[in-house]
């Protein structure tokens, strides 16, 4: 996976921090003079780029980034130190540094916005009289973004099904059209079709839980090709065949049974989910399949347009509804204890004269 990212960042050309940024890291970090003039590189690597792109990552238990991170939970979230605090395991130590750094995610979406939008954020906040957020010092040739990459940890209920994932998910898609991408390992799942039913499984949920568009991105092509799984997910009697044909090698559980039985139904019910769902192939080790994976994105970043924006609208009109409707219940309830309250006092009267 996060091969696969610094692949992405290569394929684009990464922002520069403003010169007001610059100075700030500089005086944190200590950065020497060669280090400096290292940017010019970058800089004409952005120059030749159409597309400009802004990494961040949200894997606070992750050793070693292999690509250039803007903005990193480790430099705010010490993930060793909160397994020995609160005497967490692993994933109870994700979850809590993802809790952590949610709390602080509205500066995280600052920086975002003001990099993906450039003055317009700023003069939005000046309107509205937040010098906290405005920025008259941002610098003019700072080129806007056109993509933020973003690396979540590797456990995927430690995100998608988190409350911290949830609000980090929501703020993103918010602000910007958003997309997920589920990386899948292609030899894993040529080796078996079980697995293959497995991974399409977690895509699903993701896409339910989330509502929003999602790129299934088979890795690894230049292993295997994922010719076999877009075969799989179009054919449904071709993913048939493919367990017929395992089973009559295999004696162990996964050919009969009730697993056998139950990988059988999933294909039929998810037959249906594979004619909306974005899919392409990619090597993270060659770069073979970038261009096909920023085709889909883009294609599912139409669908955010259509459809996602559709789903919040409404969303938003429900919760305004029942919000609504629960002011006008109060309001009626507080009537009715007032005119008990007054009948109350108009008997109490008339019983005393």
């Amino acid at each position: 996976k996060t091969t696969l990212m610094a692949q992405l960042q290569r394929s684009l050309g990464i922002a520069q921090d403003t010169k007001r940024e610059r100075v700030e890291k500089e005086e944190h970090e200590g950065e020497t003079e060669e280090e400096e003039g290292s940017g010019g590189g970058d800089d004409k690597i952005l120059e030749e780029n159409d597309r400009t792109g802004y990494c961040v990552n949200l894997d606070p238990a992750t050793k070693l980034v292999p690509y250039g991170v803007s903005i990193d939970i480790r430099d705010t979230v010490d993930y060793k130190e909160v397994m020995k605090q609160h005497n967490l395991g692993p994933n109870g130590a994700i979850m809590t540094s993802l809790n952590l750094f949610a709390t602080k995610f509205d500066q995280v979406m600052t920086i975002l916005e003001r990099r993906a939008y450039g003055h317009e954020v700023d003069k939005a906040a000046a309107s509205e009289g937040d010098t906290a957020t405005a920025n008259p010092k941002n610098d003019d040739t700072n080129k806007k973004i056109n993509y933020i990459l973003v690396d979540t940890p590797g456990q995927i209920e430690a995100f998608t099904w988190s409350a911290s994932g949830t609000i980090m998910g929501e703020s993103l898609a918010s602000s910007f059209p958003t997309v997920l991408a589920f990386v899948v390992d292609t030899p894993r799942c040529a080796a078996s079709p079980h697995t293959f039913m497995s991974n399409m499984l977690y895509a699903c949920s993701m896409l339910y839980r989330t509502r929003l568009p999602l790129v299934v991105v088979f890795n690894k092509t230049d292993v295997v090709s994922h010719d076999f799984a877009q075969e799989w997910m179009e054919d449904y009697e071709a993913f048939q065949e493919a367990l017929d044909e395992r089973n009559e090698y295999t004696d162990g559980p996964e050919s009969t049974g009730y697993y056998g039985s139950l990988t059988r139904s999933l294909s039929l019910v998810l037959d249906e989910f594979y004619t909306t769902l974005h899919k392409c192939g990619v090597s993270a080790a060659t770069g073979d399949g970038v261009d096909d994976f920023w085709n889909a994105v883009q294609n599912a970043a139409n669908d955010y347009e259509t459809d996602y924006l559709e789903d919040l609208r409404n969303r938003i009109s429900e919760q305004k509804a029942k919000k609504g409707a629960l002011a006008r219940l109060g309001v009626r309830r507080l009537q009715r204890d007032l005119d008990e309250d007054n009948r109350t006092r108009g008997s109490g009267v008339g019983r005393m004269s």
